[in-house]
């Protein structure tokens, strides 16, 4: 199963989760983007790092960064390796000397320890090819300005899809195309989950 690259493009607000944020990531080698709804705290780690700000005292991911180099361990890679349910499911890859050691992880956990570690983001071809958005239009915000309902392994899931139960097929189809171009990535994600129940 072919390795997908991603890289963070940023944090927005989530209008459907209060206290949440959408992280976005994109695929760095196509015009893919995965939003995933995580939690306040980890938003936090995660923007601090993306900003390059430097915490008076460390943080959760700042001190797992410590303790690992302290016993010369070192996070190579961060897989996104699984989609079940709206639920992402990622894991670390950590070397120490010779041994190489795969951990389980929440993917906010995951990006926050790989933005710490410098070490690479990736995925799959089946969830980017289920999970990914592409923009329509020319040209891209400064900054993201997506929300979605895609939960976080470990994080409360969003609303269902099931408000677009009603509609066919191609009104779906359609309804997707002007979310997606009108960068409303919330209603996007959720129209792809109806879709992707119905096995379109």
């Amino acid at each position: 199963m072919g390795k997908i690259k991603l890289n963070v493009l940023g944090l927005s607000y989530s209008q459907t989760q209060t206290g949440a944020y959408a992280l976005v990531l994109s695929e760095e080698d196509g015009d893919r983007r995965i939003p995933i709804i995580i939690g306040g705290v980890e938003a936090q780690s995660i923007a601090i790092q993306l900003e390059e700000l430097d915490p008076p005292r460390p943080l959760t991911h700042d001190l797992f960064k410590s303790f690992a180099e302290a016993f010369a361990v070192n996070v190579i890679e961060v897989n996104i390796y699984r989609l079940e349910e709206g639920i992402f499911y990622s894991e670390l890859i950590c070397e120490k000397g010779a041994n190489r050691i795969r951990i389980d992880s929440r993917t906010s956990d995951a990006v926050a320890i790989a933005l710490r570690f410098k070490c690479p983001i990736y995925t799959t071809d089946e969830i980017i090819d289920k999970a990914g958005i592409v923009l329509s239009i020319e040209g891209e915000p400064q900054e993201p300005t997506i929300t979605a309902p895609t939960a976080d392994y470990g994080a409360t899931e969003s609303s269902s899809s099931s408000q677009f139960s009603d509609y066919s097929i191609a009104q779906l189809q359609g309804m997707l195309d002007d979310a997606i171009r009108d960068e409303d990535y919330e209603k996007a994600s959720l129209i792809r989950d109806e879709l992707d129940k119905r096995g379109e």
